[in-house]
């Protein structure tokens, strides 16, 4: 009954979802005419008609972060990576730090809102494909955002997991960003249950879904020993996942 419940409303969803994105790909054009500022809240005010629209498929999601970040603080957010819909409450939650994101190449191709917001907003989009040209890339990505005193989410696992299992951490780039980044904070986010929302596939779409997204408490960046500080960070992460 709930998978045949989820047809109509993925159809309404994908109305709303798909007229947000081609509607703010000329309004994010023409804002970044006036300035990157201008750019950044039409970005800000299409996340937010994004996650409405989760919400027509009776997604509930709960951001916990029981502290203030530092406007004036630079940060790495490092989180799993369960779905696509992890992405427009990151941006949308963290809007103050307005983070810059690491995103496969893939996301640049003519994707309405998306590729035009990742090109034009300081993100980096790398070949995971050519490992050795995406960690220059990484390193040249970190010292920019170093002095700009800019913040980076980034998602280790290289991939989505698709499930509450999270993958593995590959350190090589998150190590890149560090070592490029020294004075900035690394934040430790948990994404649990976005992965339900896309338990069919993309059609129809999960319904119901509880999404949480937990954030850790900022942690220096050692000048020694970053290997086990990511450790520890991976550890946090995952133990904070909800099935």
């Amino acid at each position: 009954m709930t998978k045949l419940i989820a047809y109509p409303l993925s159809v309404l969803y994908y109305f709303f979802f798909g007229g947000f994105l081609f509607l703010f790909e000329g309004i994010q054009r023409l804002c970044f005419l006036f300035s990157p500022q201008a750019h950044k809240v039409s970005v800000d005010v299409l996340n937010f008609f994004l996650l409405r629209t989760l919400n027509i498929l009776g997604t509930r999601i709960i951001f916990e972060m029981p502290f203030e970040l530092d406007k004036n603080q630079s940060y790495i957010f490092v989180a799993n990576h369960q779905s696509t819909y992890d992405i427009p409450p990151l941006i949308w939650y963290l809007r103050k730090i307005y983070p810059k994101f690491v995103g496969k190449k893939e996301l640049g191709n003519r994707i309405p809102s998306i590729s035009f917001n990742l090109k034009k907003n300081g993100s980096v989009l790398i070949d995971r494909k050519k490992p050795k040209q995406a960690l220059e890339q990484l390193k040249i990505f970190g010292e920019h955002l170093a002095k700009n005193n800019d913040s980076a989410v980034i998602f280790p696992e290289g991939t989505r997991s698709r499930n509450h299992e999270p993958r593995p951490f590959r350190y090589a780039g998150l190590t890149q960003l560090a070592k490029a980044m020294p004075n900035a904070k690394l934040v430790g986010i948990s994404i649990s249950n976005s992965w339900k929302i896309t338990r069919y596939g993309s059609f129809p779409m999960g319904i119901g879904a509880k999404m949480i997204l937990k954030v850790h408490p900022p942690i220096a960046i050692p000048k020694d020993n970053i290997a086990e500080t990511l450790i520890a960070l991976e550890e946090k992460i995952k133990g904070s996942i909800q099935a």
